[in-house]
C-alpha cells in the first residue's frame, strides 16, 4: 500500500491506496477523521488491517489546529466543549463535506460507495455529519465516540434510518465513559437504527480486537473492490 500527502481544497489529507492500485478502476473509498490533538496519519495506519486491495483510504487533518508543546502541532475538528460554538460545529461539518465531495470527485465515486469513520471527536463528527446524509454514506464508524448533540441530529436524521453503524467502545475509557457510547447506542436505537454494537476491555484505545470485528463488518457492508 502507497500513502500519498496532498493539499486539498477543504482540507490537507493522505490517501494509502491499494496493493495493485489500477486508476481506470472506481474503487470504494473508507474515510477516517482522527481524534481531537491527533493528525491525519493516525489512522492511516488501520488501513492494511481492514483490507489492503479493495479500497482507496482518505484521511484528512481537522481544520482547527492544536498546540501540543514546542514545536509540535495537532488538530481538531472543533475546539473542547467549553470553547465550543455553534459556529465552530457548522465550520467543521462544511469542511468536511467538501472534503468529500472533492475526493468523490477526484476518485470518480458515486454516493452510496463510501463508508464515513472516526476516532474519538473523529466519531463524534462522524455521527454529525454522516447520520443526516444515508444516500451518501454506506455505512458509518464510531470508534470511542459518542453522540455529542442529540437533540440537533435528532432534527436532522432522514426517513430512512436503515444505514448501518458500526460502534465500539472501551469499558474502561477514562475519557469518554462507557455510558456515553451506551448512550449513543441508546439514541440510535430509540430512533429506529439497528448499529452494531461492540464493548471491549480497553480504554480509548483501538485494539486488534476491535479491527477483527470491524474489517468484516466494512467487507459486508461495503463490499471491496474485487
Amino acid at each position: 500500500m502507497e500513502k500519498i500527502r496532498y493539499q486539498g481544497n477543504a482540507l490537507k489529507y493522505v490517501v494509502v491506496y491499494p496493493d495493485g492500485y489500477d486508476s481506470r478502476k472506481s474503487y470504494p473509498l473508507i474515510i477516517l477523521l482522527h481524534g481531537f490533538g491527533s493528525n491525519m496519519h493516525d489512522l492511516a495506519g488501520l488501513a492494511p488491517s481492514i483490507d489492503p486491495t479493495g479500497y482507496i483510504y482518505l484521511c484528512p487533518n481537522g481544520p482547527v489546529s492544536v498546540p501540543l508543546g514546542p514545536g509540535m502541532t495537532g488538530f481538531a475538528w472543533t475546539p473542547l466543549a467549553d470553547a465550543k460554538t455553534a459556529d465552530d460545529v457548522a465550520l467543521a461539518e462544511d469542511s468536511v463535506s467538501r472534503f468529500v465531495d472533492e475526493v468523490m470527485q477526484r476518485h470518480h465515486t458515486v454516493p452510496g460507495r463510501i463508508i464515513l469513520g472516526g476516532f474519538s471527536q473523529g466519531g463524534m463528527m462522524t455521527y454529525q455529519v454522516g447520520l443526516p446524509r444515508p444516500g451518501l454514506f454506506a455505512g458509518l464508524v464510531a470508534l470511542s465516540g459518542r453522540v455529542e448533540d442529540s437533540d440537533g441530529i435528532k432534527k436532522r436524521l432522514p426517513l430512512d434510518r436503515s444505514q448501518p453503524v458500526f460502534i465500539a467502545h472501551g469499558i474502561e475509557d477514562p475519557l469518554i465513559p462507557i455510558d456515553q457510547g451506551r448512550q449513543s447506542r441508546d439514541f440510535l436505537q430509540t430512533r429506529g437504527y439497528h448499529p452494531s454494537y461492540h464493548e471491549y476491555p480497553m480504554a480509548h484505545q483501538i485494539t486488534q480486537e476491535v479491527l477483527d470485528d470491524l474489517a468484516p463488518w466494512i467487507r459486508g457492508t461495503l463490499p471491496p473492490l474485487s
